[in-house]
């Protein structure tokens, strides 16, 4: 009896300590990194502007895309597909030897109006991030009767593992590229917006009452 009245303490303890073990596992804190309820929140920015993509060519859409292919070629650009309506063409980078991107550019050329004396030139970049990962291969020796037999020898090839893809939205890459583009076409002027006078509510009325 006193040796159970010795240990009686300790193990109702251990029980009550067992108990608010399973407790704090069955909900997870809303501290810890990496487990947000809401996610990673993103707002793209778009249909801000309407010139960082565009611009009007006084050109035809065949001559259009056709300077396209130039400017992309002049570049380095592996062009892969070539229409009077598209060019698309891709380049490789290796800023780090275990970091690789790859661009791939994109052209639409839309004719404006009957006569193909004007065209709507498109532009968008699409960037794919890649890194350099290590995977391990076993070695197995097939033997007649017995199947397979795995050796304890490993080799580690390197695979390039895409990690993420995201729309170039740098204005002032696409500017860079419309200006290569006036080598081959003329790239018309943006036009300007024209800045809107309020006219005060009394000037509207007796506008009105005169006419």
């Amino acid at each position: 009896m006193p040796l159970l009245s010795t240990f009686r303490f300790p193990l109702r303890f251990l029980s009550l300590a067992c108990a608010a073990l399973v407790t704090g596992c069955g909900s997870v804190s809303d501290t810890m990194p990496g487990l947000e309820r809401s996610g990673a929140s993103f707002t793209p920015n778009d249909f801000d502007s309407s010139s960082t993509h565009m611009r009007h060519i006084a050109a035809s859409q065949e001559r259009t895309c056709e300077a396209a292919r130039r400017a992309l070629l002049s570049q380095g650009y592996l062009v892969n597909t070539a229409t009077r309506e598209l060019v698309a063409g891709r380049k490789y980078y290796q800023p780090h030897p275990d970091i690789h991107y790859e661009v791939e550019m994109r052209v639409v050329c839309a004719p404006e109006g009957a006569q193909d004396e004007r065209t709507s030139a498109f532009a968008s970049a699409l960037q794919d991030r890649y890194v350099i990962k290590k995977v391990n291969n076993s070695a197995s020796l097939g033997v007649g009767g017995i199947g397979s037999v795995s050796l304890p020898f490993s080799a580690t090839d390197d695979t390039l593992v895409k990690v993420g893809s995201e729309t170039i939205s740098d204005a002032q890459f696409y500017e860079r590229f419309f200006q290569l583009f006036e080598r081959y076409v003329r790239v018309m002027p943006a036009p300007q917006a024209t800045a809107v006078q309020s006219v005060p509510l009394q000037e509207r009325e007796a506008v009105e009452q005169a006419q």
